[in-house]
């Protein structure tokens, strides 16, 4: 993925944080050039925990961490106890505990099964520090239409 070079820094910053607490690189990891552009690797971080930067800032860089939990529960409340809320997904063989939590995660858009859940004709935006209001699809257009009430008594 061609980042700039603060945003790389970033990723890598947020990638180096995860293996000193504990994280493991499964795949990527590194930053590269190559046609004068500032690159870094899709990367999976695994053993991701709570306290890590990936799990708690938006990295906007191909960085996916992997955490375990137990129950349903407990992996809804550490979803949604990140102040950010743009993109969640959940990848389950269970369709309706996949349905039950993505209800239940607080983010403008939910991937079941699914890595790349946008589309143009989708809405598409963040909740809590992740942003108000919604671009593209059907309630994209809302932002950009004067709503008019007229009530006419006969």
């Amino acid at each position: 993925m061609k980042i700039s070079l603060p945003k790389c820094e970033k990723v890598q910053s947020h990638v180096d944080d995860a293996i000193v607490k504990g994280g493991h690189v499964l795949a990527g990891g590194n930053s590269f050039e190559k046609n004068r552009g500032q690159y870094f690797e899709p990367t999976i971080v695994t053993e991701a925990s709570d306290d890590m930067l990936c799990m708690n800032e938006e990295t906007f860089g191909p960085v996916a961490p992997v955490a375990s939990f137990q129950t349903e529960e407990e992996v809804i409340e550490r979803a949604n106890n990140s102040p950010f809320g743009l993109a969640a997904y959940v990848f389950s063989e269970n369709i309706g505990k996949a349905v039950r939590v993505s209800e239940a995660l607080e983010y403008g858009i939910v991937g079941v099964n699914d890595g790349l859940p946008s589309v143009p004709q989708a809405p598409f935006g963040g909740m809590k520090e992740s942003g108000l209001g919604r671009e593209g699809g059907q309630h994209g257009i809302e932002e950009y239409l004067e709503v008019k009430y007229i009530s006419l008594g006969v």
